[in-house]
């Protein structure tokens, strides 16, 4: 019979890769794989395939925006087509409006450094769920998103378990608490635990397979 930490183990060995590895995305307390994550934050937070996504930001990278500096000083156009060639087309125009804007707002008033958006916040999630949201296309589920991925380098914000991980836990038959949920992890990053919930919560096969796994 199997134990919810089997459960737990199995699910983050299947299912525990994070969107920030499926774009490329070697996450480090730095400004440039920082400001990476965020531009897949605001990619996300629109109605479309993770798949999309995950793509597209990759190919804002090969098209070198991967800073606010680049991204806001590229040509709008430049935007728009490298969006499009990772097939996010249905919110081209906008996005490349957003990515521009949010760009120049994270310079003038963070340095371009989201380092300092943590240090204002205190690295209290609730305060930096809040000013995440200020940039421009960044909604709640992309908020959620960033604060999941960024916890194992920023970890005074872990464990950030959203309601969509505590559904995925529920799901999976497992306690809806944080912490309980961490402690049965054990050594396992709390954003590779977050992004098994999340699959969980996503997709009832990634549940029925974790299931069956730790059976």
């Amino acid at each position: 019979m199997s134990t919810q930490q089997d459960v737990v183990r199995e699910l983050v060995r299947a299912h525990g890769t994070t969107l920030a590895e499926e774009a490329g995305i070697t996450l480090r307390d730095t400004p440039q794989p920082l400001y990476r994550l965020l531009v897949l934050a605001v990619l996300l937070s629109a109605r479309i395939r993770a798949s999309v996504a995950v793509a597209t930001a990759r190919e804002l990278h090969r098209a070198g925006l991967r800073d606010p500096r680049r991204m806001a000083g590229a040509d709008r156009q430049e935007r728009v087509d490298a969006l499009g060639r990772g097939g996010y087309r249905r919110y081209d125009e906008r996005t490349a409006t957003q990515l521009g804007d949010g760009a120049r707002l994270l310079i003038e008033r963070w340095g371009g450094d989201l380092r300092r958006m943590r240090t204002a916040a205190h690295g209290e999630a609730t305060g930096l769920r809040r000013l995440l949201q200020e940039v421009p296309g960044m909604g709640p589920t992309g908020a959620d998103i960033f604060l999941r991925e960024v916890q194992d380098v920023w970890p005074e914000t872990a464990p950030y378990l959203d309601r969509k991980a505590l559904a995925g836990a529920e799901r999976l038959g497992l306690p809806a608490d944080p912490d309980r949920l961490v402690e049965l992890a054990g050594d396992v990053r709390p954003a590779v635990l977050a992004a098994g919930l999340v699959r969980a919560a996503l997709d009832k096969e990634v549940a029925e397979d974790s299931l069956r796994r730790a059976a």
